[in-house]
């Protein structure tokens, strides 16, 4: 027997939550990247960590808030506790592959690609083992081409929340790359589900019990704050917030000189001996007789 699949059970309040929830891990996510790449080696690895840790958890809950609005008519579905917090395990350990390989490559095409793809398969594979986790009286069956569509859309959404990462800057221009990232996680959430088809056996069941809404908001509570204490670290960071600030920028100017010091010269180059610098300005200097200064 078929069942009559609905997702959007309660309107759209469950796809404006679940944007929510993608475009907060994102951003968090893309933030902590960019910082790391501005720290030193030490710290690099911890905000790497953390920003793999938002987008992974930001993802996984953008999920299951979109699942709270699936239901089958004919049939009440629970969750197995022991798959789907293995779903957030995967999404956060290959989101962080990702990023790390990104964090230490830099942004070049190979790192982007491989970042791109491992970590897109990750979040492919946290929705389809989340839904692996799904119990209801029947069988789940999925079109292979939509499903196929659906990785497509995960692995071109993870390379591009890569390069953003690593060459957008400024608060502004992270917020607008975030805010696509999540569309694109969104979509790719929705396409994976138009795949759906639910086979039922035997009679339907009579409704009651639990709903989906009770089972996952109490799963939910953990990621749900460890988002926010992420939010709050990255507010209180400057230059998470507002990038580089302005007293560590080169103003291109050099300072005047303080009093009782005489003027400073300017550096030599890298690779040029530290009196070069002296000589080649005495050399620019021409007496009125045409002739030029010897060295004493």
């Amino acid at each position: 027997m078929q069942g009559t699949v609905d997702g959007f059970s309660y309107g759209l309040v469950t796809p404006a939550a679940a944007y929510l929830m993608a475009c907060l891990g994102g951003a968090l996510g893309l933030r902590c990247t960019t910082r790391s790449l501005r720290n030193r080696e030490s710290f690099k690895a911890g905000w790497l960590a953390l920003g793999a840790t938002s987008i992974g958890t930001g993802i996984w809950t953008m999920h299951f808030i979109a699942m709270m609005g699936f239901s089958v008519q004919q049939a009440p579905i629970s969750y197995d506790r022991p798959i789907t917090f293995a779903s957030l395990a995967v999404a956060i350990v290959m989101v962080g592959i990702g990023i790390f390989i990104v964090g230490y490559r830099g942004a070049t095409p190979l790192a982007l690609v491989t970042g791109g793809t491992i970590t897109g398969l990750g979040v492919a594979t946290m929705h389809y083992l989340g839904m692996a986790g799904m119990r209801l009286q029947g069988r789940i069956d999925y079109d292979t081409v939509t499903v196929a569509l659906s990785v497509l859309i995960a692995v071109v959404a993870a390379t591009s929340a890569l390069w953003a990462a690593v060459s957008v800057h400024g608060f502004l221009a992270s917020l607008g790359a975030s805010l696509v990232m999540g569309l694109a996680v969104s979509g790719m959430h929705y396409t994976a589900m138009a795949a759906v088809r639910v086979h039922l056996h035997g009679t339907p069941a009579a409704g009651g019990g639990d709903t989906a809404a009770s089972l996952l908001l109490p799963m939910l509570i953990g990621p749900g704050v460890f988002l926010v204490l992420a939010a709050v670290v990255v507010m209180f960071d400057p230059l998470l917030v507002m990038g580089e600030p302005d007293w560590q920028k080169p103003s291109g100017r050099p300072s005047p000189p303080r009093p009782g010091l005489p003027a400073p010269r300017s550096a030599p180059a890298y690779g040029e001996p530290a009196d070069r610098t002296s000589r080649r300005s005495s050399a620019r200097t021409v007496r009125r007789d045409g002739h030029r200064p010897q060295d004493w």
